[in-house]
């Protein structure tokens, strides 16, 4: 009994997690991310926001800097809220896990290793805020948003029995490794997106498939992949130069394309020499999956960034991390079956 509610709720953190990653691209491509300029609370109150005039006078006198935007403080607020209501779920899981760590197959490690993890999450949070959109922290925030989700699914997946089939031991034991170099490469290039938008260099280049009508604009790679500039400055908007966004943005693309082109081979050898049907599926999800991420990649340049199709970018590459994590697992357990 007490598995079953550990699952249901690690389905229930794993579905709120990728709520949470595409609403954080939301909050933060709509540019709310400073929409409170404190933390955890939102303008000195944590439930609610300045709504009459002497509460709004109030906070425009304590933040000066800041002064309230409505919209954009009730949606960073409710980011927040799930962010938080996140936490509580894994707190509970990691509570499940060691009291009943003496059950057979009750999983005990990996709970509170996702504790500690959506502690530190917390803390970018904070630094998100407080240090001002700093590049470093935006994307570490990002790449702990989805390594939460990965580890999320490899503990839903843990409940899957038995091993894949299909290929020869040696063929299996080399698309172990195919797909862990994959999940490696697409993790690089979730980081390189989230560096890119970080420095707001998404728009650096605004024709497809030059480059301000170069096929090798002036870049500079010093300035663009610095990782850490002084604090107590603002980094809304972006700080960098247009040529290091360039070079951001140029090399987001590069990696892309090698990326599309290795998960593509991975997707169809998995396609081609197995029989298992999840890893089929999986393999198939990858195909769809990198067509509509391209897709969306090329229409976020040729549309001037819309905002959907910027937030679904984001979940694209959540569900492909999810495709990779599940290919890993399911190898991984025909390893030890």
């Amino acid at each position: 009994m007490q598995t079953t509610i550990f699952y249901r709720l690690t389905w229930v953190a794993l579905v709120l997690t990728f709520v949470v990653v595409v609403l954080g691209a939301y909050v933060r491509l709509s540019h709310a991310g400073l929409g409170c300029p404190d933390w955890p609370g939102c303008y000195g109150r944590l439930l609610d926001l300045p709504d009459r005039a002497d509460q709004i006078a109030e906070a425009n006198a304590a933040y000066p800097q800041r002064p309230v935007e409505p919209a954009k403080a009730w949606k960073e607020m409710i980011h927040r809220y799930c962010a938080g209501t996140l936490g509580l779920l894994i707190l509970a899981l990691a509570a499940l896990a060691w009291r009943n760590r003496r059950q057979p197959h009750q999983p005990v490690a990996l709970p509170l290793a996702l504790l500690g993890l959506i502690i530190f999450q917390a803390l970018l949070g904070m630094w998100t805020v407080t240090w001002q959109l700093k590049p470093l922290v935006v994307m570490a925030h990002l790449l702990g948003g989805l390594t939460t989700l990965g580890l999320l699914a490899w503990l839903v997946l843990g409940q899957r029995q038995g091993g894949s089939a299909g290929a020869t031991t040696n063929e299996n034991r080399a698309l172990r490794r195919y797909a862990l170099l994959g999940l490696m490469l697409l993790a690089g290039q979730i980081a390189l997106g989230g560096w890119t938008s970080a420095n707001y260099a998404a728009l650096a280049c605004p024709d497809f498939p030059t480059c301000q009508s170069h096929w090798w604009p002036p870049m500079d790679f010093r300035e663009a992949f610095t990782p850490w500039r002084g604090l107590g400055r603002s980094y809304e908007g972006g700080v960098l130069a247009n040529d290091a966004r360039v070079t951001i943005h140029v090399m987001h693309r590069i990696v892309a394309l090698v990326v599309a082109m290795y998960l593509g081979w991975l997707a169809s050898r998995l396609v081609a020499v197995t029989r298992d049907p999840t890893l089929r599926w999986a393999g198939g999800a990858i195909a769809v999956l990198l067509i509509i991420q391209l897709g969306l990649g090329i229409a976020n340049v040729v549309l001037h960034l819309p905002l959907p199709v910027a937030v679904a970018h984001t979940g694209g590459a959540a569900l492909l991390l999810l495709s990779l994590v599940t290919i890993n697992h399911l190898l991984q357990s025909e390893s030890t079956a």
